[in-house]
């Protein structure tokens, strides 16, 4: 692993905006919220990783069919960390669930969530994975 990304992970907050989707349209990667916000990501680049990101209003209402599948507690922190490895992965969130859960599996992702004001942001950073990965994944799911 390159010495930067745990300390980009470290430092992640200096690297998040919130703003419109249109002024965060130059950002790297971005999530967009419920009530017409978006997350931005302008850290400087890990040459040979891919960065995802994932945010949720903290105060949103879970969901009553994913609260009864995945249950209430911390939902919005173990959300954006699985939509920010399905991201990672290049797979649906639908194919992650059915393989992982809510969960986020050891493996060569690193990631971080914080609760910034209003938000639940998770930030995940991984290598590139090889092209026969992905087709792996979607046979085995």
């Amino acid at each position: 692993m390159p010495r930067p990304v745990p300390g980009l992970l470290a430092a992640a907050e200096r690297h998040l905006r919130v703003g419109t989707p249109a002024a965060m349209a130059d950002a790297t990667t971005r999530s967009h919220l419920d009530d017409g916000r978006c997350v931005g990501w302008y850290g400087p680049p890990v040459p040979g990783w891919r960065v995802a990101v994932d945010a949720e209003r903290s105060d949103a209402p879970v969901p009553p069919a994913l609260a009864r599948r995945f249950g209430a507690a911390d939902f919005w922190a173990r959300w954006t960390r699985a939509e920010s490895g399905a991201k990672l992965a290049d797979v649906p969130i639908a194919l992650w669930w059915r393989r992982h859960g809510l969960a986020a599996p050891n493996g060569a992702a690193l990631w971080r969530t914080l609760h910034l004001a209003d938000l639940v942001i998770t930030v995940g950073l991984a290598p590139p994975q090889p092209a026969i990965w992905h087709v792996r994944t979607l046979i085995r799911a």
